[in-house]
């Protein structure tokens, strides 16, 4: 039976869920974990808890309590795990919120993340469901970091070249969310595992809408269309491109790795966000002093016959 306090579920493949507890107050819960996607543990940490936290801010909400999930191998230094609940704490506490223990386990492979409580009126609750025909679509942050990473791991790629992406994974979305309650935000998602064509699809579809993107101003990494030339691509990405074939159409224009860059999983990516018309420019304005590379990406059409039309 379902409960009427269950204000956001999984019906419509959210960021979170939504929970409301009085007429004044909601709580937004999420969980999120991860292998290592970085050499350095604090770091990893540091993108870890972002990429956790990220979801409340999609939602629209707080973040205000924490609480660590972190699976290691018995060989790993005490040191280096100290160093990755360190980055996470670190972030946590750039949140605004409290870090109130977690739980450990030891696993075969490291693996590290975070449960998040956050808090939210139920009236300005953000979903990925109120897309409107008219508005634009922003996006906060470049795209590539799959590649990037796993260039990294192959080593083909320096620490310096990869220091733009470890920078932005580590950025908390917390600053776009503030900026949203000035203007007419309609529907908001983070870009994660999914790529930006994956979570961008369960927008428009959840809003009984389509979207038009113009690969041309769609921001990405230095480097990754290099390295995705070269092939550097993940198997997570051909798992999204399989499972979008029916739902995403591209113009002949697009190639392919410009379609395998759209593909590519995110970790601790920006925030899709359709915001009336009339109101992008100051919006962008306030975000660039956060997210440089914020732009627009498209723009919200009439449902077609495939929810993405890439050109």
């Amino acid at each position: 039976m379902h409960d009427p306090n269950l204000l956001v579920g999984f019906d419509t493949n959210d960021d979170a869920c939504v929970y409301r507890i009085g007429d004044d107050l909601a709580l937004v819960q999420t969980v999120d974990f991860f292998p290592p996607v970085v050499d350095d543990p604090y770091q990893f940490g540091q993108i870890a808890a972002a990429n956790a936290l990220s979801d409340i801010y999609a939602m629209g909400a707080k973040p205000t309590l924490a609480m660590n999930l972190l699976c290691y191998p018995s060989c790993l230094p005490p040191e280096t795990i100290q160093a990755i609940l360190a980055g996470g704490s670190d972030k946590v506490a750039e949140a605004g919120a409290v870090l109130a223990g977690g739980h450990t386990i030891q696993d075969a492979e490291p693996k590290y993340g975070l449960c998040v409580s956050g808090l939210v009126h139920p009236q300005q609750i953000l979903t990925n469901a109120g897309a409107q025909v008219g508005d634009l679509l922003l996006l906060t942050k470049p795209i590539g970091t799959g590649v990037l990473t796993t260039a990294a791991k192959a080593d083909l790629l320096s620490l310096a070249q990869l220091a733009p992406a470890i920078t932005s994974m580590s950025t908390l979305n917390r600053y776009a969310a503030e900026a949203f309650t000035d203007y007419p935000v309609h529907a908001c998602t983070d870009v994660t595992g999914f790529g930006l064509l994956g979570h961008a699809c369960e927008m428009a579809q959840a809003s009984g809408v389509s979207f038009r993107l113009q690969t041309h101003t769609i921001p990405l990494f230095a480097s990754a269309q290099q390295f995705a030339e070269m092939g550097i691509l993940t198997a997570g990405g051909y798992e999204n491109s399989a499972f979008l074939a029916d739902k995403v159409s591209f113009l002949p224009t697009v190639s392919r790795v410009q379609q395998d860059l759209l593909f590519d999983p995110q970790t601790s990516g920006g925030l899709l966000i359709a915001v009336a018309a009339s109101r992008v420019q100051p919006l962008l304005e306030q975000l660039w002093e956060h997210y440089p590379a914020a732009c627009i990406i498209g723009s919200v059409i009439e449902q077609q016959k495939t929810s993405i039309l890439v050109e």
